[in-house]
């Protein structure tokens, strides 16, 4: 489907947007205390171990290589019966981890983001992990994201990688360049007469402390969710959210030749693209970025979902 067999027209969704306040909820520590802590100390291990050991052993072929792989679009056709009538042909873009350091340039990361800005979409998610480590040098990305022409905004949720250094600094870049950072929190999105509330949880690793995030949230009416980690999908079918977009696995960056859901993913149920939980949709997006220097049959990539009211239906394919 092209963007100009799309439902309804750009102007349907031409409220000027509206940038919330900065999110305070988030704990802070100086530069010193989170750089010596255990948990940034084990990602910088990590690091170490996973990118630049096997890049320098490669002569930086590795690194070379991997920034050539061209970042996929897909355009995902979704039909949900709780999704907003007034929403219909709305048109959100979705991407995630770019995991800005090492393994995405900055030149690596403007090149995703203007391929979404291409697209034309309506609204932009980003579900986290913008940053790898360390957030300095990352404004002017943010600030791309930022300027991308959606009439009602670009959103972001952190990951855990966006906490490993400085969270409050990651968010305060992105509100400064434009976008609503959510965390734990809804904000009313307005659509002609209309809201769409869009709902946004911070970073958790477990089940119990997402659901915990989705019970928390002001209000008990979420159209669409933005979560990192796609173990939320548990609490928001179960809260019959129409929608949750989310990140964090990057498909397992290997997976099979014809079953991208069969990947290095281990530990998540939902890993890749596309699933259903009456009434409720997940789709996981692979991502920009990576952990490591090697994506086998997962691509990066960038996500365009359509949406319509009415039975479930779903269809995929280049966008």
């Amino acid at each position: 489907m092209t963007a100009s067999s799309r439902v309804g027209s750009r102007d349907s969704f031409s409220e000027p947007r509206s940038n919330s306040e900065p999110a305070t909820n988030m704990p802070g520590q100086d530069d010193h205390k989170r750089r010596t802590s255990g948990k940034f100390k084990r990602a910088r291990f990590r690091h170490a171990l996973f990118t630049i050991a096997p890049d320098r052993l490669s002569g930086g072929a590795l690194v070379r290589k991997h920034l050539k792989q061209e970042i996929v679009t897909k355009h995902v056709s979704l039909t949900l019966p709780g999704w907003p009538a007034h929403c219909d042909g709305m048109r959100i873009g979705h991407f995630s981890d770019f995991h800005y350091g090492d393994l995405l340039p900055l030149e690596r990361g403007l090149e995703a983001v203007e391929i979404l800005s291409n697209l034309s979409p309506d609204l932009v998610a980003c579900t986290g992990d913008v940053v790898d480590l360390h957030h300095e040098g990352v404004d002017p990305l943010m600030q791309a994201i930022g300027s991308i022409d959606a009439p009602l905004g670009s959103f972001l949720v952190l990951g855990n990688h966006d906490h490993l250094d400085d969270p409050v600094a990651v968010a305060s870049i992105a509100e400064d360049s434009g976008i609503n950072v959510l965390e734990d929190r809804v904000m009313r999105v307005p659509v002609g007469d209309h809201v769409l509330n869009v709902g946004g949880i911070g970073w958790a690793k477990k089940v119990k402390q997402l659901s915990g995030m989705i019970d928390r949230l002001e209000t008990d009416h979420v159209d669409l969710l933005l979560s990192h980690n796609p173990k939320a999908f548990i609490e928001a079918s179960r809260r019959r959210i129409p929608l949750t977009l989310a990140g964090h696995t990057h498909g397992g960056q290997v997976a099979a030749r014809n079953n991208t859901r069969r990947n290095l993913a281990f530990a998540h149920r939902h890993n890749a693209g596309l699933y259903w939980r009456e009434p409720s949709a997940l789709y996981v997006t692979t991502g920009i970025g990576s952990w490591f220097p090697i994506r086998v049959h997962c691509p990066p990539e960038v996500v365009l979902i359509e949406l319509r009211n009415g039975p479930f239906s779903a269809s995929e394919e280049p966008a």
